[in-house]
């Protein structure tokens, strides 16, 4: 079976960029990125005895997209093609996937995380980010606010403010499904935002977490629980930011930027 069709059966995408949840113009760190957020979700150390063996599958599954996707050459044949190279080296080579995703991304700490979000938050970055957020999902703060690094529902007015100005400014576009989104949307990304805290918490504690036994571990211990950001997503970001930081990285583009 190939691997389209190994991604159909396993996360009922049939398009790679769609398995990482990425645009078919993502950046390589972009990719990166979607990778990790995706693999941390399917990592065989967070299954069930049960369900081990289905998603050791799929973990190995994502790492062949992403493989074939930060692969320059595979990635212009599917992208000109819609096909994947099955002989490649890049798909038949023997490969410990567990040791592969352990090598791309590195371990952060807690000073990592509050250093950054100093530095990030206000900053010309998130300035630039935000406005970058905007026009790449056209006005839609639901994909917005997924999309900003450090943010949760309580910075969503401070986000708001930010846009609202820079369209009064001439520098965006006024899109209606910003200008006249509605109450009704806006409680319902909220509530969404806050269920999300509560199953990442409820997560972290049948996985055992928060017991010391590395940085990751510690770094979810002494996240502020109020936080209604879904932990996943933001680990994801910070981890392959960190990781990638002494590799040349690709032009950044919206929605997420790596980090300088």
């Amino acid at each position: 079976m190939g691997l389209l069709e190994l991604c159909h059966g396993a996360f009922g995408a049939g398009d790679l960029y769609q398995v990482l949840g990425v645009r078919r113009e993502a950046s390589p760190d972009e990719i990166r990125r979607g990778y990790h957020k995706v693999s941390l979700r399917v990592h065989p150390d967070r299954a069930d005895p049960a369900n081990k063996e289905t998603a050791t599958l799929h973990f190995q599954i994502l790492g062949k997209v992403y493989t074939v996707l930060s692969d320059q050459e595979q990635r212009a044949l599917y992208d000109q093609q819609g096909i994947v190279d099955e002989e490649s080296t890049v798909l038949t080579q023997d490969r410990n996937w567990e040791e592969y995703w352990r090598k791309l991304f590195k371990k952060i700490t807690v000073k990592d995380i509050e250093d950054f979000e100093k530095k990030y938050k206000d900053s010309a970055e998130e300035l630039m980010d935000i406005k970058a957020a905007y026009e790449d999902f056209k006005g839609d703060m639901d994909k917005i606010m997924e999309s900003v690094l450090c943010v949760d529902y309580t910075d969503e007015p401070r986000i708001r403010q930010i846009i609202q100005n820079a369209i009064h400014s001439g520098e965006l576009p006024s899109y209606k499904v910003f200008v006249k989104e509605s109450k009704q949307k806006m409680n319902s990304r909220k509530r969404r935002a806050e269920q999300e805290a509560k199953e990442a918490e409820k997560s972290r504690e049948e996985l055992g977490l928060g017991e010391g036994e590395d940085d990751l571990k510690a770094l979810i211990q002494s996240r502020n629980e109020n936080r209604k950001k879904e932990m996943d997503g933001f680990l994801a970001d910070m981890e392959a930011k960190y990781g990638n930081k002494s590799k040349k990285g690709g032009k950044k583009t919206a929605p997420k930027k790596g980090m300088k």
